[in-house]
């Protein structure tokens, strides 16, 4: 089973300097993850500032250029997992996000897990 999982967290976040640590035990965390397969792919996501958004609505097609400040929430970055079950896939969020709460202990945010729907 293929899963995406989305880190969430506000934009000011962009703004604190993220510790050493974080970056350490995350590459730790991706290099491992990467050469037993579990994880397939994975970035960081740049500000809303340097972003696009291509919205439908009312049969009109309307581009709006960042920064989008009326989200409380951006999507910061992906990881695209793949595990045999929901529980395997909960406990690699798990511990990205014990990756965050150790090293980084005023970060606020979210892991968010969606399987992917095979077409």
């Amino acid at each position: 089973m293929k899963y995406m999982m989305f880190i969430k967290h506000s934009e000011s976040h962009r703004s604190l300097p993220v510790p050493p640590g974080v970056y350490e035990a995350m590459e730790e965390f991706v290099t491992a993850g990467l050469s037993s397969g579990l994880i397939k792919e994975t970035a960081g996501l740049k500000a809303t500032s340097e972003g696009q958004r291509v919205r439908l609505s009312g049969g009109k097609i309307q581009v709006t250029d960042g920064p989008f400040t009326e989200a409380k929430e951006v999507v910061g970055g992906f990881a695209i997992v793949e595990v045999k079950s929901k529980a395997e896939a909960l406990e690699v969020a798990r511990q990205f996000m014990e990756i965050h709460r150790v090293h980084w202990p005023v970060f606020e945010g979210e892991c968010e897990l969606r399987p992917y729907d095979d077409m």
